[in-house]
């Protein structure tokens, strides 16, 4: 905060922050006639796109008083924007301006009253917030043209007129104005720390003191200065004579305990190179299996010594020191940790007690800590200031570490180094973050890549795995300037003391309009505001971890040299890598950490033939190999994630567990360091050939393959294969496997339940139900099968297809779930033949009915007793008998019928069980060891919490607490993926520091249980090839015919019949909203179309009840197929419906009574319309919406001309409407 004072005397406390797009009309608000005289004519949306950076001051009562926008190159077009540079030093002396520390004024505007006082203000912040910025410049026409002096100018008393050349062309048009930064927040001055600073450092020390104490551990300030040696060394900044900041520095480090906790071969270990280093060591598998490692950098490490820049290599650190990808660290399992190591070199272990190999370094010590350091607030972004001192004290030392809790938030000093990827299991409980001398050099240039540089950029790749790639890239850019499919190719690179340290190749972006409608890119861009050409692809990057804070200057210069405005980098899925051919052939890039992951849209699955010449581009609706979308724009360049390390551990892959993590890694403002997955098979979605066999289970529909790869969770979340064994909370870490030890800060139980081997009740029970079902303790056969994932599914379909398929032996489906009818079918479809497979029906219990529905369970009994599949009563397994190999010859069934009956004996070859879900007996030791409170399930509170505050869980595996007094809601009865968000959310306000909109919640609301709204999905092929689809409200299941009970005053829509494979079954409440939606088909559906019908009111579905009534419905599937649903299945519709209602409350607040008139009001015509003109490329078969004008958005000169993007601009021409899409008007949007 700060405090301006008017010209009237009257004073304002303000805050600077980042403009937002909301502040676009209090913005032109400002505008006064002087603003265009001095900025020119200005369209603040386009511009806000553009800046690099935008600042807005708002007083006490968050009322906008100033804006400035800052960019890389000069207002007014006065020369290209990558040409400034020379052109500066041409027409002005005494330049010290280069694109690293320089940006231009592009537009300022305040109340008039407040204007000297904000320039001042907005200017001094712009240079807090980028710590390279030195100067800021301004453009504006001379007195000449202006017809007024610049002294009257409020910004008179920031900016300095810089003299032009003699003669210069400039001199009568233009004047240049300058900001340095000593005028506004100058660089601190760093000295040696004395006894006579004590008083002024405790004035900061006292109220940090117990952060401090928490971070550093126990210090005396005076006993740091005191000991001032030649190990130990004091400094301080001061301010006008006054001591501000302090850092205690050591050469004494554990060298040998960094090298065990964390990946340090980018810096050599921390050592000086020695003959005798072992570099080059065996590296074992990924965990996640055999994966290509095409797309990585080589494991090689070399030396970083600032005296031979020349020998600085990329490393691998190019690659994963913002922890992208770098599953391997997980398979390094480390136990106790000791503190004492010497200070000399590193210990010569090359293999450790678990067998995982490390290089050796036998040099000296190449490295100093900090061991203290804390500073006045106001000073903080000047942090970095301190290093040029410590290097100083410390001459034979190139690298400085700094150790700090998982838990402390990254600070500005924090941001200039580099932090150390640690080994998923290392228990040293804090982050190491590396500063090498080389970073402090200033002279960090980038430009276009010429012939003379290909030599140097083959040194710096030559430890990358597509080091080839990148050099033959750059290769092309210098002698073509495009590749061999034509495209145009840019290749820059990034120097210093006039050596290659950084090298980046990118190319246009031709697939825009797909990356448009494929994902949500118009989160951060406006289209409208873009060219074609402006859109860049990212194919290599790769940059010197020494200047790994110089990535974002370095994606600035790409922007900015390339005249691109967009940058986007492709993640593929892994099993595509080692396939990959150009276009893409991409190198895993560093600058992930300074790009945003953008989240995919939901696609209208569109009936192409239905529609014809309707249908939308093939740009829009063609299918093509799905990958995870990373951007970067000139707005969010220099704009920094707030980095969270706090360990966030995750135990089971399960849809709640995704759903958190894919929640985390899309949330905007954070990025998450420490992520950790523990799973049995790691990451779902790495192997989609195994899909064909997920059909063994029913689907819930929350993720699928093309998901997972748009997903790519493997770059953000380290992966620990293996089962959790036990949990110990007093240390806060997880066992895996009983030897893997995973520390946490936060641990997230997904575990859901799971099929568990059944234990056969024996032959001479008399009460078998009263003793059913238990666990098998006892080694389970390999021939019984019980399925949970889609590895599981693979393991079992591979085993039948090698020791069954091609014999006639029997496979017993036991169980009393829907799954055992996707097993069958899932038999069948192996070759299995019906004659072979038994279906034995396990008693319900509590699980409920399979299907719900009389008619479907008896169109599946048909089609089973068609494939030869015997079909028997509700049994108990009674026992079974093994052969010598020890697999399950026979198995034994008590029927329920009749206590007297005989037990059912039948041949076994392989038997699949379904009879018994629950959570996992390893998974419940651990829980229950560690004293959780379990009652059936792990007990929470309506917050996810368990009764440790570190430890959250959800999903299957928990119950609510009795207090809530609902024992039969679980979170099984909702979805999933809505789970995982929500405990996602409730974590969120731990980390997130801006401040989230919030009420007061009712009182007693935490006695309640949550109200979760997405409805549960159950998807599947059924015997008989029928595709199945069950959509319900959630809560407790229950059979349809009681589900649909009259007396709810719903309404239940059906046609088709089940045996002729059309069936089609939609239930309306009361309300007439969707709560029930039932298909049964041999034909395919889009059940993805079909989800987004689930909740919407029965007029917005072209008044489905009416059509009904009068006997126009005899084919929903047809009905929803036509082109007027298409709108109802973008997923920008639910947008349009809370515009539209929203337009309609506050009418009824104005006191408005509804007018009936034929057709809709002007109010809710133009949303739609606009609506319709926004999503043309995906909604084409709506008429033209150019008939109408529609009022410009506030703030805004209108859409520019001629820019790519712009509404309506691509896709084919709209069918003309027909009767049925007259439907389709905003009075259905409202309800």
């Amino acid at each position: 905060m700060a405090t301006v004072t008017s010209w009237r005397g009257n004073t304002e406390v303000v805050t600077a922050r980042r403009t937002e797009s909301h502040d676009v009309p209090d913005i032109v608000t400002l505008f006064s006639p002087v603003t265009e005289d001095l900025f020119g004519r200005i369209d603040v949306t386009y511009l806000l796109g553009l800046s690099n950076l935008a600042l807005t001051l708002c007083n006490e009562k968050n009322e906008v008083l100033a804006h400035a926008a800052f960019l890389d190159y000069p207002n007014w077009n006065i020369t290209d924007q990558a040409e400034w540079e020379p052109f500066l030093h041409e027409n002005y002396t005494n330049n010290k301006c280069t694109p690293l520390n320089t940006l231009f004024v592009h537009l300022f505007v305040a109340k008039e009253e407040y204007a000297a006082g904000c320039s001042q203000e907005i200017v001094r912040r712009a240079f807090i917030l980028l710590p390279e910025l030195q100067f800021i410049l301004l453009f504006i026409p001379s007195e000449e043209r202006l017809g007024f002096s610049h002294s009257e100018l409020a910004m008179g008393n920031v900016f300095e007129r810089m003299t032009p050349v003699p003669g210069s062309r400039m001199e009568r048009r233009f004047t240049l104005l300058a900001c340095p930064r000593h005028r506004c927040h100058p660089q601190l001055y760093v000295r040696q720390a004395r006894m006579e600073d004590y008083d002024d450092l405790m004035l900061i020390w006292t109220p940090q003191s117990e952060t401090l104490k928490e971070t550093y551990g126990e210090y005396l300030l005076v006993d740091l200065i005191e000991r001032e040696g030649e190990e130990n060394q004091a400094a301080v900044c001061e301010v006008d004579g006054t001591a501000v900041g302090f850092m205690s520095l050591c050469s004494h480090v554990n060298i040998s305990l960094f090298q065990e906790c964390f990946d340090l071969g980018p810096f050599h270990g921390l050592c000086k190179p020695h003959p005798g280093d072992i570099l080059k060591v065996p590296r074992k598998p990924s965990v996640q299996g055999d994966k290509d490692e095409s797309d990585q950098t080589s494991p090689k490490a070399e030396p970083v010594c600032s005296q031979d820049l020349e020998h600085v290599p990329g490393a691998d650190a190019a690659v994963q020191k913002d922890g992208a990808v770098a599953l391997s660290q997980t398979e390094v399992p480390v136990g106790d940790i000791s503190n004492t190591g010497s200070e000399g070199s590193a210990a010569p272990l090359l293999e450790t007690e678990e067998g995982d190999l490390h290089p050796v370094y036998r040099g000296d010590p190449n490295v100093f800590c900090i061991r203290l350091f804390f500073i006045n607030e106001k000073y903080e972004t000047r942090s970095l200031d301190f290093l040029q001192y410590a290097f100083s004290v410390f001459p034979d030392r190139d690298l400085c570490v700094i150790l700090v809790p998982h838990h402390v938030p990254e600070f500005p000093l924090l941001q200039s180094f580099v932090r150390a990827v640690p080994s998923c299991t290392s228990r040293l409980g804090r982050e190491l973050y590396v500063f090498h001398r080389a970073g402090l050099l200033t002279s960090f240039n980038v430009r276009k890549a010429t012939t003379s540089d290909l030599q140097g950029v083959k040194i710096l790749v030559e430890t990358l795995s597509l080091s080839e790639k990148i050099w033959n890239d750059s290769k092309i850019f210098t002698e073509a300037r495009r590749d061999p499919d034509g495209m145009p190719v840019q290749a820059f690179v990034a120097e210093v003391l006039d050596q290659i340290v950084g090298v980046s190749v990118t190319r246009d972006e031709m697939d825009i309009e797909y990356i448009r409608s494929h994902y949500n890119i118009e989160e951060f861009i406006h289209f409208n505001h873009h060219q074609q050409e402006e859109h860049g692809h990212l194919c290599h990057f790769v940059l010197n971890p020494v200047f790994h804070h110089y990535t974002k200057y370095f994606l600035k210069e790409i922007l900015r040299l390339g005249h691109k405005s967009s940058l986007y980098y492709p993640i593929y899925p892994e099993y595509v890598e080692a396939q990959f051919q150009r276009p893409r052939a991409h190198s895993l890039t560093s600058a992930l950490h300074y790009m945003a992951p953008v989240r995919p849209r939901r696609q209208i699955v569109y009936p192409l033939r239905e529609l014809g010449a309707s249908a939308p581009s093939e740009q829009v609706s063609k299918d093509q190999l799905k990958y995870s979308l990373n951007h970067t724009n000139r707005k969010l360049v220099l704009e920094s994630k707030v980095c969270i390390n706090s360990r966030i551990v995750v135990v089971g892959a399960s849809d709640v567990g995704i759903s958190f993590l894919e929640t985390l890694v899309f949330w905007p403002r954070l990025k998450f360091n420490n992520l950790t997955l523990i799973s049995i098979h790691g990451l779902p979605g790495k192997d989609p050939e195994s899909s064909k066999y997920r059909r063994f289970l029913i689907n819930s529909h929350c993720f699928n393959d093309d998901d997972y790869a748009q997903m790519s969770l493997c770059s953000w979340v380290n992966v620990v294969v293996g089962k959790m064994t036990s949990i110990n909370r007093s240390a806060k870490y997880v066992v895996v496997s009983k030897e893997k030890k995973v520390p946490y800060d936060y641990l997230v139980l997904c575990t859901g339940q799971s099929y568990q081997a059944l234990a056969p009740t024996g032959a001479d029970s008399t009460e078998v139900t009263s003793q059913w079902p238990q666990r098998y303790t006892e080694k389970v056969p390999s021939n019984h099968f019980t399925l949970n994932n889609s590895q599981d599914c693979s393991e079992a379909a591979r085993w039948l297809q090698e020791n069954l398929v091609s014999s006639r032996g029997n496979v017993i489906v036991y169980g009393n779930t829907i799954d055992i009818y996707t097993t069958v079918e899932a038999l069948l479809s192996l070759g299995i033949d019906g004659s072979c497979i038994h279906l034995v029906r396990a008693p319900l219990g509590s699980a409920g009915p399979c299907l719900g529905d009389a008619a479907l369970e008896r169109v599946v009994g048909e089609a089973l007793a068609q494939a030869g599949v015997a079909v028997y009563p509700d049994s108990v397994l009674a026992e079974w008998g093994q052969d010598e190999h020890g697999h399950i010859a026979w198995a034994a069934f008590k029927p329920l019928e009749s206590a007297a009956a005989e037990p059912l004996r039948l041949p076994c070859s392989a038997f699949f069980s379904f009879a018994y879900r629950t959570l996992d007996y390893e998974t419940f030791k651990a829980i229950s060891d560690a004293c959780l409170v379990f009652d059936g399930r792990l007990v929470i509170d309506a917050k996810f919490h368990t009764n440790d505050a570190s430890i959250r869980a959800a999903g299957p595996l928990t119950k609510f607490s009795r207090r809530y007094f609902r024992d039969d809601v679980t979170h099984s009865n909702f979805n999933s993926k809505e789970i995982g968000f929500e405990l996602a959310a409730s974590m969120l306000s731990l980390f997130d520091p801006s401040p989230q909109p919030s009420s007061e919640p009712p009182e007693g609301s935490d006695r309640l249980i949550p109200v979760y709204r997405r409805c549960k999905v159950q998807g599947g092929v059924l015997p008989g090839g029928y595709n199945y689809l069950h959509v319900s409200k959630p809560g407790i299941p229950m059979a349809l015919d009681v589900e649909h009970d009259p007396c709810d005053h719903g309404m239940e829509i059906v046609t088709g019949e089940a045996a002729a494979g059309n069936y089609f079954r939609m239930h309306l409440s009361r309300y007439r909203m969707v709560d029930s939606i039932t298909c049964f088909a041999k034909e395919p559906f889009p059940v993805s179309n079909y989800l987004c019908l689930y909740g919407q009111h029965e007029r917005l579905l072209n008044d489905l009840c009416y059509r009904w009534r009068a006997g126009q419905l005899s084919d929903l599937y047809s009905y929803f197929r036509e082109p007027w649903s298409m709108a109802i299945y973008h997923d920008r519709f639910i947008d349009l419906q809370k515009e539209l209602r929203q337009t309609l409350m506050s009418e009824q607040v104005a006191g408005q009574r509804p007018e009936h008139k034929a057709g809709p009001k002007p109010a809710f015509r133009e949303p739609v319309l606009r609506y319709l003109r926004q999503h043309r490329a995906q909604l084409p078969m709506y008429g033209p919406t150019d008939l109408y004008t529609l009022p410009a958005a506030a703030g805004s000169q209108g859409p520019r001309p001629g820019r790519a993007g712009h509404s309506g601009s691509s896709g084919s021409p709209a069918a003309a409407q027909g009767p049925s899409q007259e439907r389709i008007l905003p009075t259905r949007f409202l309800h």
